[in-house]
C-alpha cells in the first residue's frame, strides 16, 4: 500500500491524480491485476472522469444541484454538509484495472480527485493486488 498527498489549491475542483497513481504503479513494479485507490476524507471524492476543457465545472455544476438547502444539523458546520453529502454521493474510491503494468482506463479517462472544501492536503491510499 502506498501513499500519496495531494495538494489542492481551490474551495471545489477536480484534479486529475492519473499520472500520480501510474508512477506508484510503475514504481511497485506491478503488472497486472486491480489498482484501488481511496481517499482518506470525508469532503473529497475519487472516480474517473474526462477532463475536456470546461468538463470539471459542469461536473461540479450538476452534482452540487443535486443538493438541497436545508437546515443542516452539523455540528461542527453546518455550511458544509452539502460537501459531505456530495463525497458520499460520488465516493471515496475507485478500482481500475492493471494490465503490462499501465492502468486500463478508457481513451478519456482520467481518475479524479473531487475536491470540495479547500484548499487541502488529501491523502490518498493506492492498493495493488495482483490478478491470479
Amino acid at each position: 500500500m502506498q501513499k500519496l498527498t495531494i495538494e489542492t489549491h481551490d474551495t471545489k475542483g477536480v484534479i486529475d491524480i492519473t499520472e500520480e497513481v501510474n508512477e506508484v504503479i510503475h514504481k511497485e513494479d506491478f503488472e497486472a491485476g486491480v489498482c484501488h485507490v481511496f481517499v482518506m476524507h470525508t469532503t473529497a471524492a475519487i472516480s474517473t472522469a474526462d477532463l475536456d476543457p470546461g468538463t470539471d465545472q459542469d461536473m461540479l455544476d450538476a452534482y452540487t444541484a443535486l443538493i438541497p438547502k436545508l437546515n443542516y444539523r452539523h455540528p461542527h458546520n453546518p455550511a458544509h454538509v452539502a460537501d459531505h453529502i456530495l463525497a458520499t454521493l460520488i465516493g471515496p474510491s475507485v478500482s481500475v484495472p492493471v494490465q503490462d503494468g499501465e492502468l486500463v482506463l478508457g481513451t478519456w479517462q482520467r481518475i479524479v480527485l473531487f475536491e470540495l472544501d479547500g484548499p487541502r492536503s488529501r491523502q490518498v491510499m493506492i492498493t495493488l493486488t495482483a490478478g491470479i
